[in-house]
């Protein structure tokens, strides 16, 4: 199969879709491959390391999505790439298309056939390529969170950890998933105060039993998350519903009795995020202040530590990306169930039942579409 990888053109987003290590795997298995030049560059994967792995070097991004017939991202499509796309393309990458009309629109009309990581499964339920990059988005929005806690960003001054005769910064958690636990693991570490609400009994039952009298678990309910929201520091969204629009769990009137300098960093916000007051921003201009509470919300923050990220998805990716290469798309989605969830976009219908539902189009289950492929 003739495979491309364009360089990621996301503001700040120097993540690859493949790393000359997957490359190798792939061209050893007799695949063609087209690197855009400079694709990895500014993670350390040289245009001369993709060239010794046995991959051809694209002189641009036109170029690529011209010779290949799968495409490998990381973020979704850009109004400029989606123009390039066509009906024999497969393209596999985050999507995020429940919050995101246009993008689904102008995937829908260039007739190709589209594969989330975030909606592919496994035989668990869970979904192993949204996994690595939440790890990452976890424990980064601590990070992040203690920053912007700083006075000098229009934080409340307070330190996460406190010092000895000075009590620690209270964080929330609303979600207690793969975000959530990451970052739960990031805020006991420095010794913060950490209450963490989710509607499953049994994560939090799995939480109390890793952490015990560390932290405080609470069963989600909207009296339970304004309480615990109006009196954090810092607050964490890690909600996901698959594929659907993030819940609004923070509403603007909340927001507004928050404490000044409080921080929300909304990890939710591929998916539209959880607060009413949330909206997208990048890593160059990260965060902004509503009614005096600082908003975190960049879309891509795995990005900002782009190396790990990508080995780290590569490792959950490569799999996937070779039986899509030897099988061909069609037979690859139906030999495996768990990658046909990820289908979320083919021959010019929705076959994503979250995405439909989320822009009231017409939905055409996956199995039903595979024989127009």
């Amino acid at each position: 199969m003739r495979i491309g990888v364009p360089k990621e053109i996301k503001n700040h987003e120097y993540r690859v879709g493949l790393t000359p290590q997957s490359v190798a795997e792939l061209c050893a298995l007799g695949h063609q491959l087209w690197v855009e030049t400079q694709a990895g560059a500014a993670i350390g994967f040289s245009d001369q390391d993709y060239l010794s792995a046995g991959a051809q070097i694209a002189k641009d991004a036109p170029e690529v999505f011209e010779r290949a017939e799968l495409i490998v991202k990381v973020k979704e499509p850009l109004a400029v790439e989606r123009a390039r796309l066509r009906a024999d393309h497969t393209l596999f990458t985050y999507l995020h298309l429940a919050p995101d009309r246009p993008q689904t629109d102008e995937l829908l009309a260039s007739g190709a056939t589209c594969i989330a990581y975030e909606t592919v499964t496994d035989s668990h339920g869970r979904l192993p390529l949204l996994a690595p990059m939440s790890e990452v988005a976890g424990r980064m929005s601590i990070q992040a969170g203690a920053s912007c806690l700083e006075k000098a960003r229009g934080g409340r001054g307070v330190l996460l950890g406190g010092v000895p005769g000075v009590a620690p910064g209270k964080v929330v958690i609303l979600g207690g998933g793969v975000v959530g636990s990451q970052a739960l693991a990031m805020a006991v570490g420095l010794g913060a105060s950490v209450t963490v609400l989710d509607k499953s009994v049994d994560a939090l039952r799995r939480l109390d039993a890793q952490y015990g009298n560390r932290i405080t678990t609470l069963y989600s309910t909207r009296a339970a998350v304004r309480e615990q929201v109006l009196g954090a520091d810092l607050v964490i969204g890690g909600v996901l519903i698959p594929g659907a629009a993030a819940p609004k769990l923070i509403s603007a009137e909340m927001v507004r009795q928050m404490q000044p300098g409080a921080v929300l960093v909304d990890v939710a916000i591929d998916q539209g995020g959880c607060a009413e007051t949330s909206r997208a921003t990048t890593h160059a201009d990260p965060i902004y202040v509503v009614d005096e509470v600082v908003h975190y919300c960049v879309a891509n923050m795995p990005g900002a530590v782009a190396r790990t990220s990508t080995l780290a998805l590569n490792n959950a990716t490569l799999p996937f990306v070779i039986a899509l290469a030897e099988k061909g798309t069609r037979r690859a989605l139906q030999d495996d169930p768990h990658l046909l969830a990820g289908l979320n976009v083919a021959c010019g219908q929705v076959t994503c039942a979250s995405v439909a539902e989320a822009h009231g189009l017409a939905y055409q289950p996956a199995q039903e579409v595979l024989g127009q492929l």
